[in-house]
């Protein structure tokens, strides 16, 4: 997977948005302005950034090379993928909706009962 196929997914996930906070050293992707994915572009190595359940964080550090504590974040929570490692693409696509949806877990019941409207809406 490369850098515009990561961010395409990204930004196909339901109301997923996109911006460049701090200058051009971050790409971040939120829903409801909450990250979910973050990619560092001064990286020689193209990583993610993701939200993760702490439980199955520290299981996906284990078994995956390619996965460990993301640096500067929270290392209960989130992991960084090293992208074209020994994860394939469509398992680091299963991280980031997992990520989205840890995200989603985390808001008010009124944003996640509009997100869930908003899901319907287009599943119709």
């Amino acid at each position: 997977m490369n850098i515009e196929e990561l961010r395409e997914y990204c930004l196909s996930i339901l109301l997923a948005t996109e911006d460049m906070p701090f200058k051009d050293k971050y790409l971040m992707f939120r829903v409801y302005n909450k990250w979910f994915a973050v990619i560092p572009l001064n990286d020689p190595e193209l990583k993610i950034y993701l939200k993760c359940n702490p439980d199955k964080a520290i299981e996906l550090r284990k078994r995956y090379n390619s996965v460990s504590a993301a640096w500067h974040f929270n290392k209960k929570y989130w992991n960084s993928i090293v992208l074209n490692g020994d994860m394939d693409d469509q398992t680091v696509k299963h991280w980031i909706l997992h990520s989205v949806n840890e995200v989603i877990l985390k808001l008010s019941k009124k944003l996640r009962l509009d997100y869930d409207e908003n899901k319907t809406r287009i599943e119709k």
